[in-house]
C-alpha cells in the first residue's frame, strides 16, 4: 500500500496542491499529481495532471460547492479520498507566508501553534488569513489527520542580526517590525541542490535570484542565508508584477498628505496597481511586455533589470564577494532574454555569459572562463515542503 503526502499553497481565491508518493525501498518523495482549485466564491474551478501533463479532472465547480477554502477543501478532499483509496495519507504540508521572529523551523500544528499564527495576520495580512484557513478547514474535515506549518520567513533567519533591523526605536523592534525576507522554501530548496548541481559551490558566497511575478534576490554563504531583498514584507526590493519594490517612505507620506489616500488604498495600489504593470500601463505579464513595441513596456523590463542589477551589487557587498549567480522562477528559469540583461549588468563582477547556452536554457549559462558562474536551476518548494512535513511526521510519532 501506498503512502502519500499532500502539500497546500492556499492563496485568496485559489488552493494549490501537489501530492506525493512515498517511494519505500529508497524513502523517496516522488511527484504523484498536482492541481488547483481556483476562482473560490466567484467562478471555482477544479484541475489536477500528473507529471506528465495526463489530466485527471477538469471541471466547473459551483459557488455552492467552493464559496469558501472549506468547501474547496471539502471538494479535494473527497477526490483524494477516491483517489488514493488503495494508499494511506501520512500528512498534510501547508506553506505559511510568515512565522515571525521565532518560528525558525517547519512545525507540527495544534491549537496553541494555530494561535501563535494566527497573531502574525497583521505582519502578512495578504496570504497569513488564507494559509490559516486552509488549515482550520482541514482541522475540521480530518481533525486526527497531522498537519505541518513550512514557513517562507524561516529560511532567512540564520540572517545577522544587523541584517534584521530597521533604524526606528527599539520599542517597535522588539514588536516585530523588523527585516524578515520571503520566498525562503525556494531558497533553501536551492541551497539543498546547489552541491548535486556543482560541488565547489557548497560553501560559495552565491545570489540567487528567484524571478517571477513576485521577485526576489538571496544572498547565500555555504547555504545560508546572509542578506535578501524582501524585508518586513513582500513589497520590498525588486520591482514586481504587479508590487512596487522598495519606495521613499516619503512618497508614501505624500500619497496620504494630497491625495487623501489611506492604509488600504495605499494596499492597493502598492501590491496591485504598480511593478510591471504599473509602469507599462499594459501588464505584469513579462512574457507580453517583451513582446511589445510599447516604449513603455521598454521602460517597465528596464526599471526591472536596473533594481536587479543595483541588488546584486549590494548583496555582494554583504557577502564580501561573489561566486555563482543562480536564477530561479517562472522568469528566470524560462526568459533567456533577462538573463542575459542581467548577467551583462553583471559584468563588473567578471562575469562572462555563454550565449548559447542562455538561449538553450542549459543548467550552467556562463562561460568555463567567467569569473563568476552562472546557473539556471528550478526551484521546488512543494517538495521542499513535503520533506519537511514527513521529517515533522517522523520526529513526532512512528517512522512511517
Amino acid at each position: 500500500m501506498h503512502k502519500y503526502l499532500l502539500v497546500i499553497n492556499a492563496g485568496s481565491s485559489s488552493i494549490k496542491f501537489a501530492i506525493y508518493r512515498k517511494d519505500t525501498p529508497s524513502v523517496k518523495l516522488i511527484t504523484d499529481a498536482a492541481g488547483q482549485i481556483e476562482g473560490i466564491g466567484s467562478q471555482p474551478h477544479f484541475m489536477v495532471k500528473t507529471p506528465d501533463d495526463l489530466i485527471l479532472i477538469d471541471r466547473a465547480l459551483t459557488v455552492d460547492e467552493a464559496g469558501d477554502h472549506s468547501g474547496a477543501i471539502t471538494i479535494l478532499l473527497s477526490w483524494l479520498r477516491a483517489y488514493l483509496a488503495n494508499g494511506t495519507l501520512l500528512a498534510v504540508g501547508h506553506r505559511v507566508v510568515h512565522g515571525g521572529q521565532y518560528y525558525s523551523a517547519p512545525v507540527l500544528i495544534n491549537p496553541g501553534v494555530l494561535t501563535e499564527l494566527e497573531s502574525l495576520i497583521p505582519l502578512a495580512p495578504l496570504h497569513q488569513p488564507h494559509n490559516l484557513a486552509a488549515i482550520r478547514a482541514l482541522l475540521k474535515t480530518m481533525p486526527s489527520m497531522p498537519q505541518v506549518a513550512c514557513f517562507d520567513t524561516a529560511f532567512h533567519r540564520t540572517q545577522p542580526p544587523v541584517a534584521q533591523h530597521f533604524a526606528i526605536p527599539r520599542h517597535l523592534t522588539d514588536e516585530g517590525i523588523r527585516h524578515y525576507g520571503f520566498h525562503g522554501l525556494s531558497y533553501e530548496y536551492i541551497a539543498s541542490i546547489l552541491p548535486t548541481v556543482e560541488p565547489a559551490l557548497t560553501n560559495a558566497r552565491v545570489i540567487v535570484a528567484h524571478l517571477g511575478s513576485g521577485a526576489s534576490l538571496c544572498g547565500l554563504y555555504k547555504g545560508n542565508s546572509i542578506a535578501t531583498t524582501m524585508s518586513f514584507s513582500p513589497l520590498d526590493g525588486l520591482v514586481m508584477g504587479t508590487r512596487c519594490g522598495s519606495i521613499d517612505p516619503g512618497v508614501l507620506l505624500y500619497l496620504m498628505d494630497h491625495h487623501n489616500m489611506d492604509a488600504r488604498a495605499l494596499e492597493q495600489l502598492l501590491y496591485h496597481q504598480s511593478g510591471l504593470l504599473g509602469v507599462s500601463g499594459i501588464s505584469n505579464d513579462m512574457r507580453l511586455l517583451l513582446a511589445s513595441n510599447h516604449p513603455h513596456a521598454e521602460e517597465a523590463i528596464e526599471l526591472f533589470v536596473y533594481r536587479i542589477g543595483r541588488e546584486i551589487g549590494s548583496l555582494t557587498a554583504a557577502l564580501g564577494g561573489l561566486d555563482a549567480l543562480v536564477f530561479t522562477g517562472g522568469i528566470g528559469e524560462h526568459c533567456a532574454v533577462i538573463r542575459a540583461k542581467i548577467c551583462y549588468q553583471a559584468l563588473w563582477l567578471g562575469l562572462q555569459l555563454d550565449d548559447a547556452a542562455n538561449e538553450a536554457g542549459t543548467v550552467r549559462i556562463s562561460t568555463l572562463s567567467s569569473k563568476i558562474s552562472a546557473w539556471v536551476i528550478a526551484t521546488e518548494e512543494n517538495l521542499m515542503i513535503a520533506h519537511h512535513t514527513l521529517e515533522q511526521v517522523n520526529s513526532n510519532g512512528d517512522k512511517q
